[in-house]
């Protein structure tokens, strides 16, 4: 037990070194992200510049800060990953999480609250893997997020903009990394030891990543550029579907926290295993809402049926298509 100890403490003392290495490059990109962001909330950015700074970002953070994946941790029979593959993944773990939380910011509160959601569970984690710096800077940008939130939920007062979700999007794909590679963790007496981090950070990051994967696909199938603004996200589709604001966000709260709570109870599966059936059920999660939009669609129409044909929506006439889309 005591040498238990000392590898706790050794591990602790060794993260806390790490993470105040870490944060003079954690700032830096926060603050490239906070102009570029601030210049597209006041006159507009193109979307290929957007990116520009989000690898440039990303690679500050994975290079020179080297916050970076490096295994899988026994999904698909895999634990460690070559050096170039863990730097291609984590930059492509950054990306596509700043890119996520932008795009989620479609209505009041969802953002922020899925952000609360996952800062709270990570500085949790870090806590008990006996890593108090990082778990401070995870409690302090849920602080920062729950205070937020209050003028952020519907009817919101205030908005975050790209200057807010980019930076959030920033910190929490610092945070997942985090946790992915935390040797804190592996000596833990607790729950955290025996659950798989790399499911585990997806599933806290389900709607996000999920929404994104299916927005993007769906707009490279419509040939249309993956960065041009529609109303296909999952939060626009239940709005279709007749819910409020306040509903969808407290709706997709629970999902991810439930989401959560199974990724931990299947933890004594296999990786592989655990991560098929976590996969599935958000895929399956994330079509619920098409259900209840083509149902409520109906409602609005009772002859919609007998107006479409395999072209869907298109044939409806242009008042029931402007009620249907855009109330």
């Amino acid at each position: 037990m005591s040498n238990l100890n000392y590898l706790k403490d050794a591990l602790a003392l060794e993260a806390t070194k790490s993470a105040l290495s870490d944060f003079k490059y954690i700032i830096a990109t926060v603050m490239i992200l906070f102009f570029v962001g601030a210049k597209d909330d006041i006159i507009g950015t193109a979307p290929i510049k957007k990116l520009a700074s989000h690898i440039i970002v990303a690679l500050m953070i994975v290079l020179m800060a080297n916050i970076r994946i490096k295994g899988m941790h026994g999904i698909f029979g895999v634990n460690e990953i070559p050096f170039w593959s863990g730097i291609f993944l984590s930059l492509l773990t950054i990306i596509i999480t700043i890119n996520a939380f932008n795009l989620i910011d479609g209505i009041d509160g969802l953002a922020a609250g899925i952000g609360l959601i996952a800062t709270i569970i990570f500085g949790i984690w870090f806590y008990l893997a006996n890593d108090i710096v990082m778990a401070l800077l995870s409690f302090s940008l849920a602080g920062s997020l729950f205070a937020f939130l209050f003028f952020n939920f519907s009817p919101a007062h205030i908005f975050m903009g790209d200057t807010g979700s980019t930076i959030i999007g920033l910190m929490v794909s610092v945070l997942a990394i985090k946790v992915i590679e935390c040797p804190g963790a592996e000596v833990s007496n607790t729950i955290i030891s025996t659950v798989h981090r790399p499911i585990f950070v997806m599933a806290i990051l389900s709607y996000p990543l999920i929404d994104t994967l299916r927005i993007f696909i769906y707009r490279t199938i419509k040939g249309v550029s993956p960065f041009e603004a529609d109303r296909n996200h999952i939060h626009h589709l239940l709005l279709d579907a007749g819910m409020n604001h306040r509903q969808i966000s407290l709706s997709l709260y629970g999902v991810s926290i439930f989401i959560v709570a199974l990724t931990v109870l299947l933890s004594f599966l296999s990786a592989t295993i655990c991560f098929i059936i976590v996969f599935v059920f958000v895929i399956a999660i994330a079509q619920v809402p098409l259900f209840f939009q083509k149902k409520n669609l109906h409602k609005i129409n009772p002859d919609l049926k007998n107006m479409t044909n395999g072209n869907g929506a298109e044939n409806v006439n242009k008042s029931v298509k402007k009620k249907i889309f855009y109330e």
